[in-house]
This record gives structure tokens, C-alpha cells and sequence, in this order.
């Protein structure tokens, strides 16, 4: 007996197709959730024994921030942004959405596999980019925007490095901490703009 026609059939009705869908949906989020759970102790011992002696520890920005963040970036399509010291992705993402050419830095390989899977979740990817680096060893003459939660001590260094390397349009925005000499263009709440418009001269 040909059972191929009756079994397409079956495939074909959309309780058959619906039930699919959920299970396929199932499987994802309990693969994504068994993941998390495996990778956070991880993610916590490298913020404690590498990102603290680096100056780089991880402390994820708050939903709240990440809008303040975004909307003070001011995004036009297809601008490159950089957040430096991306965590897991939340920012980037958000980013992308807004259309930005969104790139991520980051140091914690656990959060840069987490980061990379949200962004895939997202259905970004080729749009949001995590790179598993320093953004202290990266020129980052090349973006336009610079998105940063940084940590007191290390503000005034990457002042002087963001005043060598961006142009002279690039806007910095920063969570919480300001730099040392610049002052904000514009504040929302712990969130603050700076625009770097460089003087130029005729010998520039």
C-alpha cells in the first residue's frame, strides 16, 4: 500500500503544521535556555578573575539605558557604531534594529558566544557583528559612533584614545561615567552625549 499520499495529507493540515511550529519553537528556546545555563557560572568566574584584573568587568546595562542610549546615538541607516566593551549584545542589537552597521567589542569569550547567539535569535545576523577583542588594540577611526559603560578609571585613557582616532563629526555616548575633560552635549538622566567636532585649520 502507497502510504506517501496520506502521510503529505497529514503534513499538510495546519493543526499538523501549527503543532510543528511549536515544538520546532520549544526546542530553540530550551536549547537557548540550557545554554544560558551553562554558560553564566563561566561568564561569572571570567568577570571575577579576568575582567576585574583588566578593568573590563561586565555589569549589563539596563533596558532603560540601552533606549537612552540608542536614542541619544541618533542613528542613520547604515552608520557604523561600535560598542566598546559589548557584554551580551544587548546593546548592538538595539542598535541594528535602528538600522546602524552595529559592531561589538568584547573580551569575555562566554559573553561573546552569548552575544553572537542573541544576535542570531534576533534575526541579525550580517547586520550586528561581535568581535572577540580589546577595543584598546582597535582603530576605531573607522565608526562614526562609539557607544561605551565603562568604569571611572579607565575614562580619562579613553579619552585621550577616542580624541586621537575619531573623526571630527563622531558622537560618543556613555553610561553613566563621564570623561574627565569633555563635557556632554546633551544628558538624559545617567546617559550623556559627547560630539567631537574637532577644529580643523588650514594646514589640516
Amino acid at each position: 500500500m502507497d502510504t506517501k499520499e496520506p502521510q503529505n495529507k497529514i503534513m499538510q493540515r495546519p493543526e499538523v503544521k501549527l503543532l510543528l511550529m511549536i515544538l520546532a519553537t520549544s526546542l530553540v528556546l530550551a536549547i537557548r535556555v540550557i545554554f544560558i545555563i551553562l554558560i553564566t557560572p563561566l561568564i561569572t568566574l571570567f568577570n571575577v578573575f579576568v575582567g576585574l584584573s583588566r578593568e573590563a568587568p561586565w555589569v549589563a546595562t539596563n533596558p532603560e539605558a540601552v533606549k537612552k542610549m540608542t536614542d541619544l546615538a541618533n542613528v542613520k541607516a547604515g552608520v557604523r557604531v561600535a560598542d566598546i566593551g559589548s557584554g551580551d549584545g544587548r546593546l548592538v542589537i538595539a542598535l541594528a534594529l535602528a538600522r546602524a552597521e552595529a559592531h561589538g567589542y568584547e573580551i569575555n569569550p562566554f559573553l561573546v558566544l552569548l552575544s553572537r547567539l542573541n544576535i542570531s535569535q534576533a534575526g541579525l545576523t550580517g547586520k550586528a557583528f561581535i568581535h572577540w577583542k580589546s577595543f584598546w588594540h582597535e582603530d576605531l577611526s573607522k565608526f562614526e559612533i562609539i557607544t561605551v559603560y565603562g568604569v571611572p578609571k579607565i575614562m580619562g585613557r579613553l579619552e585621550e584614545k577616542l580624541k586621537r582616532e575619531l573623526g571630527t563629526e563622531a558622537r560618543i555616548i556613555s553610561n553613566i561615567y563621564t570623561f574627565p575633560t569633555w563635557s556632554p552635549s546633551k544628558k538624559e538622566d545617567d546617559v550623556y552625549l559627547y560630539e567631537q567636532k574637532r577644529k580643523t585649520t588650514s594646514a589640516d
